[in-house]
């Protein structure tokens, strides 16, 4: 039976006999030539469909086993990383760059932290939303770690979660300027990665106690 083969980011196919592969798109943000170019390799390799996922990248589903190498170096770009333990691409809302409700400018953050730690390995899967408001576009509230623009700056929180066991995220620290507020996550990332085991941070967290959590990254 066919597997995911993680190290060509192809993940099999409900069929068992293709694949999808879906190009690391940061904050879901893709000029007009690269959107063309996904279209014209999906058209190459006859996929099925293109299905634009809910981490902001567009899936190209229905590749044949034999194409996949050829249809990454026609894409000429990496990977999203869909699975794996590590950290999964950062979702973006429009932020001040486009939405006239934003607060903070979350395209400019949440693409610099996407740059440095997309596929960072982590002790489990790990994800990350930047809201420009508090309207959360970014399901900052379920995710791992959240940040939320508001007029006095970031508000941080973490160990949300929308899988099996749904939780939403505590408030760590708030009114951050965008430096504070990656410096944090800074910290956060490193001493999960540290400290944490088979867990997501929520897990952890209660594991250690919010308060020790708290003490260790502010």
């Amino acid at each position: 039976m066919s597997k995911d083969i993680l190290e060509k980011g192809a993940i099999v196919q409900r069929d068992r006999e293709t694949y999808a592969i879906a190009p690391h798109i940061p904050g879901g943000i893709i000029d007009p030539a690269g959107l063309r170019q996904i279209a014209d390799v999906a058209e190459k390799y006859g996929a099925k469909v293109l299905k634009i996922t809910s981490a902001q990248r567009i899936a190209i589903v229905g590749i044949k086993p034999e194409d996949v190498d050829s249809a990454w170096k026609d894409l000429g770009m990496s990977p999203g990383h869909a699975i794996g333990l590590c950290v999964r691409s950062v979702k973006i809302c429009p932020g001040t760059t486009f939405c006239k409700r934003a607060q903070q400018d979350s395209v400019s953050v949440g693409l610099k932290l996407d740059q440095k730690y997309h596929g960072m390995e982590l002790p489990w899967k790990f994800k990350i939303g930047v809201s420009g408001c508090v309207n959360s576009c970014a399901e900052s509230g379920v995710k791992d770690v959240g940040l939320i623009g508001t007029t006095k700056g970031w508000k941080v929180v973490v160990g949300g979660c929308a899988g099996a066991k749904p939780r939403t995220a505590v408030l760590l620290a708030e009114n951050l300027g965008d430096d504070q507020a990656m410096e944090l996550v800074d910290r956060i990332l490193k001493y999960y990665r540290d400290n944490a085991k088979k867990q997501r941070l929520g897990e952890f967290i209660d594991q250690i106690g919010f308060d020790k959590f708290k003490g260790e990254v502010i």
